[in-house]
């Protein structure tokens, strides 16, 4: 995920696209909202669940919105995710699941 962090850094700052953090949060709420729109409709509004269905597209949008912000605040999204690993399994082993149970 390095390199696709870099590379969106890149396609950022070559096509002049900068945007304070609080912008990127709200772009990321925006695509993950156009992941539930396409789950919603795919699935009848959950009467179907089985027929989700969701656009690569849409999640390139949202990895792209992920990525642009993680960067923005100099966070390097594969330590982030390795955090997030950890993390997980660490609750596994404690309490059998990845919530936090709060």
């Amino acid at each position: 995920m390095e390199d696709q962090q870099r590379r969106v850094a890149a396609f950022v700052d070559d096509h002049d696209l900068e945007a304070p953090p609080a912008y990127r949060v709200l772009d990321l709420a925006s695509e993950i909202g156009e992941l539930a729109k396409d789950a919603n409709e795919s699935t009848a509004y959950g009467a179907s669940p089985e027929d989700v269905e969701i656009s690569s597209d849409e999640i390139g949008d949202v990895l792209f919105a992920l990525l642009a912000l993680a960067d923005d605040l100099e966070i390097d999204a594969d330590e982030a995710l390795e955090e997030a690993l950890e993390k997980y399994g660490e609750r596994l082993e404690e309490n059998g699941s990845p919530g936090s149970g709060d």
